[in-house]
């Protein structure tokens, strides 16, 4: 009896740690900002666009326009167990250039700094939610022109 309460103690026992090691966070990082001594090297009003890809590379996201600000962008984000992801640190590096191509500014921004933009998804109305499979099915059995499209009544094609 007794090596049963121990079997018993130790599965509860191996069930409680894997539910504890289960939900642990993990991490995952996107992205790259260049590290404050790259930066160094670039000196504002002197240094242009191509002197920014040779010491730092070219960015991943740079503005609409050929002539664009470089944007850096970095972020991590922690994922504890089944709940929602959530971004735990975000960093921007923005190098702006003037009209002549050298740099007018350097600035980085972290998460503290920015502020949720919601997001606007514009879906286009369809009727297919509407409609059943076997009625869009049978909808198209009238509808069959085999000689092409046309755009006469006769459905002949002629």
């Amino acid at each position: 009896m007794t090596a049963l309460i121990h079997r018993l103690r130790g599965g509860l026992v191996l069930v409680c740690l894997l539910a504890v090691t289960a939900c642990t966070a993990t991490y995952d990082n996107h992205g790259y900002v260049p590290p404050e001594q790259d930066l160094q090297e670039l000196v504002v009003g002197v240094d242009t666009r191509a002197t920014v890809d040779d010491v730092i590379g070219p960015p991943s996201l740079s503005g609409m326009s050929d002539a664009g600000d470089y944007y850096y962008v970095r972020s991590r984000q922690r994922t504890f167990g089944m709940f929602r992801p959530e971004v735990v640190e975000r960093q921007v590096l923005a190098i702006s250039f003037d009209d002549s191509g050298t740099i007018a500014n350097i600035e980085r921004f972290g998460l503290e700094d920015g502020r949720v933009v919601p997001l606007a998804r514009r879906v286009t109305d369809n009727s297919v939610v509407s409609d059943g499979f076997l009625r869009q099915l049978l909808g198209n059995l009238g509808n069959i022109n085999p000689f092409g499209t046309n755009n006469d009544d006769s459905g002949f094609g002629l």
